[in-house]
């Protein structure tokens, strides 16, 4: 069943993580690859394996990216997969054996990494939704915190896990924190309000949630981190939906 499936990612200054996140996907067939403006050596990286399909286009939001990316793909099969995501061979051998059904979802186990470091209480295990048929159904058009719409479909788990690495060093926390919290404010200006007291009281709580409540301390000063990472993006994403909207009414 494998051969009928389309791993499908959106890629950008990936060279950290793409060759484990490559290496992992040897046994598919199609691995399409949507890179957009990268400064670093991905487009190379990716040129090195035979199975990836290398397009090259403008991001316009995760959801609409994402959806763009999967229409190149030949199969109605997604495996929708991050460059910093790395698959279990168990997975892959489990999913060879898998009959799909087009009337359902299938999630996947996502362990969290800092470095090498797994992530056991600021982030968890996640479950998240990653194979769908396309024909069926995509992602939402929002353009973070994008899903796979599953209305109306049985929801199954697959065997085996994915592992995420999705920060390397200190400043990746800084760069994604500033992307996600500038792309959060353009989506919902004049949509959502906004004030400095709740950006700074959103901050606040999520850092608190994450350390303590979540007993982010027991990850040591990765916690640390993570938790400062959560506080900041929250109090941006506020600030700079607050400063939009400003701009919107002086217009």
């Amino acid at each position: 069943m494998i051969d009928n499936i389309s791993v499908v990612m959106i890629v950008n200054n990936a060279q950290k993580t793409l060759t484990l996140c490559l290496d992992s996907l040897r046994d598919f067939k199609e691995v399409i690859i949507y890179e957009n403006n990268s400064t670093d050596d991905t487009v190379e990286i990716a040129s090195h394996y035979p199975n990836v399909q290398l397009i090259k286009g403008n991001f316009l939001g995760f959801g609409p990216t994402k959806n763009r990316a999967i229409s190149y793909a030949s199969n109605e099969w997604i495996l929708s997969l991050d460059s910093d995501e790395v698959l279990s061979q168990e997975f892959v051998e489990n999913l060879k054996k898998e009959e799909l059904d087009s009337n359902a979802l299938y999630t996947i186990l996502r362990s969290n990494y800092y470095k090498e470091q797994q992530i056991k209480h600021c982030w968890g295990d996640d479950i998240i939704v990653r194979l769908f048929n396309k024909n069926r159904t995509k992602f939402t058009d929002k353009k973070v915190h994008e899903k796979i719409i599953d209305e109306g479909f049985e929801i199954k788990t697959l065997k085996g896990e994915v592992k995420h690495y999705p920060y390397a060093t200190v400043s990746d926390f800084i760069v994604k924190l500033d992307k996600y919290s500038t792309i959060y404010a353009e989506d919902n200006a004049g949509k959502k309000k906004s004030s400095p007291l709740k950006a700074f009281a959103n901050g606040s709580f999520s850092f608190f949630k994450t350390y303590f409540i979540k007993r982010g301390f027991l990850d040591g000063y990765p916690g640390l981190i993570i938790a400062f990472s959560h506080m900041a993006t929250n109090f941006y994403k506020y600030i700079k939906l607050y400063e939009l909207n400003k701009e919107l009414k002086s217009k």
